[in-house]
């Protein structure tokens, strides 16, 4: 089975893009509907906004999108080449309906949600935006720790201290200078990893890079719970482009993500045999419904199902309930996804 879905790493100028729209967007501290759809399918996305009833508010919001639909049917934009999927967020503010689009050369997932923010979750799980990742790039004798969210340097940090890279004949012997050079270089690492400690907070990888054998050198001076974040990048040193920096960045995050959701499914599959986890659409629904849905499993490919609407309104239901959602585009995955409906649940405790 093929997926719709591409594996194919989103481009660097495409990532840059959408990380600084949705830093915008994350701005927007009022309710909002959220509608991603495909390219091509404006007139389908309005139907399905006048189809289904709301309160006055969003009514009044949707429709502001439906003329805005409209528009971008002959004038759409993206951050790619080519339009794959529009989304459009649209929020109240001073009494005005405001509205804010953006296209994507990738396939989303359809989403149409009303929650008290905008709803850029799918952006996080498949193109990789809106991360805290921390760059370590060092030698022996120098570090640079950037702290990116996104793919702007939030914080930035430099060390270095003096090392002189022979002996010189005369004074201390050979072994003795050696000694002293490796402690000098033990003693800056342990400094360098201390500075790791403290701009590191939220960070979800830790990337180490550097010419040289110094990477692995210092790795070993971090604790347990900074080594369980940290992967080593290859080809990293002091004037590696931000271009080539944003690329690794992105390479790495795509490893992060494929890694993070084999262990969701493994998850799943260990509590199922406990009773605390749902397959069936109409269980699941009702799991929701009352609060029991702990992380809800959706297969991005879902609208290609005949639960496609009903899927859709347990994606609401799951934000405004606190539910964790996770967006899957492993063909392997969504292929046992779609066995049951696309949507499989880890429940927060048995239900009848």
């Amino acid at each position: 089975m093929n997926s719709n879905f591409e594996s194919r790493e989103i481009s660097t100028t495409e990532w840059l893009s959408l990380n600084q729209f949705l830093y915008e967007i994350k701005q927007i501290d009022s309710p909002c509907v959220s509608v991603y759809y495909a390219y091509g399918k404006g007139q389908e996305t309005i139907s399905l906004l006048r189809e289904t009833k709301r309160k006055e508010l969003f009514e009044i919001i949707e429709s502001e999108i439906e003329k805005r639909i409209t528009y971008l049917k002959e004038n759409p934009s993206s951050a790619g080449k080519f339009t794959k999927t529009l989304c459009i967020f649209g929020w109240i503010k001073n009494g005005k309906v405001h509205t804010k689009e953006i296209g994507t050369s990738k396939k989303l997932p359809y989403i149409y949600m009303t929650s008290k923010r905008p709803y850029i979750k799918p952006f996080r799980d498949i193109l990789k935006t809106n991360y805290d990742i921390l760059l370590i790039t060092l030698d022996q004798k120098s570090a640079r720790l950037q702290k990116f969210y996104g793919s702007q340097i939030v914080q930035e940090s430099k060390l270095q201290i003096y090392l002189r890279g022979r002996h010189r004949k005369g004074g201390q012997s050979q072994g003795r200078f050696l000694r002293a050079r490796q402690t000098k270089i033990h003693v800056f690492f342990k400094k360098v990893a201390n500075k790791v400690k403290t701009m590191d907070s939220n960070s979800e990888l830790i990337l180490l890079g550097g010419i040289g054998p110094a990477k692995t050198e210092f790795f070993d001076e971090l604790d347990s719970e900074l080594i369980k974040k940290c992967r080593f990048v290859e080809n990293l040193s002091f004037t590696t482009s931000m271009s080539d920096i944003h690329k690794k960045i992105i390479h790495h995050l795509y490893l992060y993500r494929r890694k993070y959701v084999t262990e969701i499914i493994e998850k799943y599959e260990k509590l199922f045999k406990e009773g605390l986890t749902a397959k069936r659409n109409d269980v699941i629904y009702h799991a929701l419904e009352i609060g029991a849905v702990d992380t809800l499993i959706v297969s991005a490919d879902y609208h290609t199902t005949s639960q496609f609407k009903k899927i859709m309104k347990m994606l609401e239901i799951a934000k405004n309930t606190s539910s964790k959602i996770e967006f899957v585009v492993s063909p392997k995955i969504i292929k046992k996804l779609e066995i049951h409906n696309s949507v499989l649940a880890i429940l927060r405790y048995r239900i009848k």
